[in-house]
């Protein structure tokens, strides 16, 4: 590849199989480093060369750019952790569980998916009878929801697996207050009980738990293919290898996660994402279960279309990297996200509403 050719290419996806360093010229360590922020993956790409031993070759500017994402992301897990501390004492006085999601699990567990990862916000479960109880505990403590309109409270608190993120008054930080993974619209949608049953506590004497193993990849699983936003989605993928090396240690995971899958009916974007974790970094189960992941996926046809479609959109969103497809797989499969999460009587004047606000506002 010569410096002239540098729009186009998709210069992150390939790294995580590769056995050997990139050896990009300035311009496209520009382009490299401009998709990796793009996808919101800078420590993770320095994570990653680091642990290859291939920081020795990185020019003078891009190590600095990478050894500064590493000190970022080593801060903001401090501030995190700290943060984590603050949400379990202001719900000291709920009788709920408090799980933890996604990257705050990851970080407090110590898993892999944890390394180099950035946060825009922390995920926390409760029981849904408890809903109420939780979001006022955290009110008193001073997180506050942002400004919302009765149309949007009444989508949250009606249709949606979440309440609307709250942000603390005096920090900035956010959580998002969730009672399952899914909306209870959604052709995903799990009861909340079925998880916090299986939920493992994080250490002794913690009120705090995580999702079970396969619990946990499922989440991933169903958050990536359900939300529609596609700037994060390698990173997204990126936690799915991680956390599937390091449960697939045991013997019995993937015969586990296969299980649960069919038991919570999410076989579809399991399938789905496995075939892209697959394609990316080249981890697959057991050639043993291969005749059970093919139960998993759906029609043949549609599972086509759509694992082309994420092949497009899950290249990092930056103009390096675009192609002409990239911003019509995201939008298909950012209507697709709708349809999945609501019926055609929520989802189609709610697409309406969103076009004509975001019109407005531009106006």
């Amino acid at each position: 590849m010569t410096d002239s050719n540098v729009t186009g290419v998709d210069l992150l996806s390939d790294l995580w199989t590769r056995r050997d360093a990139p050896a990009w010229t300035l311009r496209q360590w520009e382009a490299a480093l401009g998709q990796a922020r793009q996808a919101r993956l800078p420590a993770r790409l320095a994570t990653l060369f680091v642990d290859r031993g291939w920081m020795s070759g990185v020019p003078s500017g891009p190590a600095t750019y990478l050894r500064n994402a590493l000190h970022a992301s080593d801060r903001q897990h401090r501030e995190v952790t700290w943060e984590i501390d603050q949400i379990e004492h202001a719900l000291a006085g709920v009788d709920t569980p408090v799980l933890l999601l996604k990257g705050a699990a990851y970080l407090m567990a110590g898993l892999p998916a944890a390394r180099g990862r950035l946060f825009a916000d922390i995920d926390i479960m409760v029981d849904r009878r408890q809903l109420d109880q939780a979001e006022g505990a955290l009110l008193r403590a001073g997180w506050v929801p942002e400004k919302h309109d009765a149309y949007d409270q009444r989508y949250y608190r009606e249709w949606m697996h979440e309440l609307p993120p709250l942000k603390h008054v005096q920090r900035g930080t956010f959580i998002d207050l969730h009672h399952t993974i899914a909306p209870p619209t959604s052709a995903y949608r799990v009861d909340g009980a079925l998880l916090l049953a299986r939920a493992q506590p994080l250490r002794p004497g913690s009120r705090l738990q995580v999702l079970a193993p396969e619990d946990m990849v499922l989440h991933s699983a169903v958050h990536l293919m359900q939300e529609g936003e596609f700037s994060g989605a390698l990173r997204d993928l990126l936690d799915q290898h991680d956390l599937l090396q390091h449960f697939g240690q045991a013997p019995d995971f993937w015969t586990r996660l296969f299980d649960r899958a069919l038991e919570l009916g999410l076989g579809q974007p399991l399938a789905q994402v496995l075939a892209q974790v697959r394609r990316i970094t080249g981890l697959a189960w057991p050639a043993a279960l291969n005749g059970r992941f093919e139960a998993l996926a759906p029609a043949r046809l549609r599972f086509r279309l759509i694992d082309r479609l994420l092949g497009v959109a899950l290249r990092p969103p930056h103009p390096s990297c675009d192609t002409w497809l990239s911003p019509w797989a995201r939008w298909l499969l950012y209507v697709r996200s709708h349809w999945v999460r609501m019926p055609i009587w929520l989802v189609l004047p709610h697409l309406v509403r969103k076009a004509w606000v975001r019109r407005f506002a531009k106006a």
